[in-house]
């Protein structure tokens, strides 16, 4: 093969693993609907698995809570969840802190959310963190739940938070454009080439 023929089938292979340059067939075009279905059964496992591990503090209904999850993913805020399951904001963030789904607007404590974390560690009551942070027990009482949701998923490997972003996230989906994206700058550029020919 000539020079160029060389230097393309170099670029082929190194950019998608493969040496031929015929198309891959085994995508199938299901394969969206696929991790939808995934997801549908997925998410309300999650939720029992975490009902069953740890001490919920909601009293959102299973189907209200993965509500929650999904406006989470969705980018929702607390009031637009809210609204959807005719709840209140309060209730929404209760369903978060027991899901593990912490913003990092909710960690904007007026103290050093760190110092409540070990003192939850040293298992000190809300009066004793209040007493030591000098704050009023209901702005601690209310930290105390994003502290111990961080806790108790950094003690889980952050596993609940990380499968419910795989599930309902377009993230491989990304992924997956941007590989199509290249592979079809691939074929414009061996347009010339044999297209069945094995390298």
């Amino acid at each position: 093969m000539d020079e160029k023929t060389a230097e393309l089938r170099d670029l082929f292979i190194n950019t998608t693993g493969s040496e031929t340059v015929t198309e891959n067939q085994e995508e199938t075009p299901g394969s969206l609907t696929d991790e939808r279905k995934a997801a549908s059964e997925r998410v309300p496992a999650l939720i029992s698995m975490m009902r069953d591990r740890y001490t919920f503090e909601s009293t959102l209904s299973d189907d209200d809570i993965e509500a929650v999850v999904r406006g989470y993913y969705d980018e929702q805020t607390d009031t637009e969840i809210a609204d959807a399951i005719s709840t209140e904001q309060a209730e929404v963030f209760t369903a978060r802190m027991d899901l593990h789904l912490v913003r990092d607007s909710d960690r904007d404590a007026p103290f050093k959310l760190a110092t409540l974390r070990r003192l939850l560690v040293e298992d000190r009551t809300i009066e004793e963190c209040a007493a030591e942070l000098e704050r009023d027990i209901e702005t601690v009482t209310h930290y105390v739940a994003v502290a111990t949701a961080d806790i108790e998923s950094t003690r889980a490997n952050d596993r609940f938070r990380d499968e419910f972003r795989e599930l309902l996230t377009d993230s491989d989906l990304e992924q997956s454009h941007a590989r199509t994206a290249r592979e079809d700058g691939l074929r414009d550029a061996t347009e010339d080439l044999e297209t069945d020919v094995s390298f």
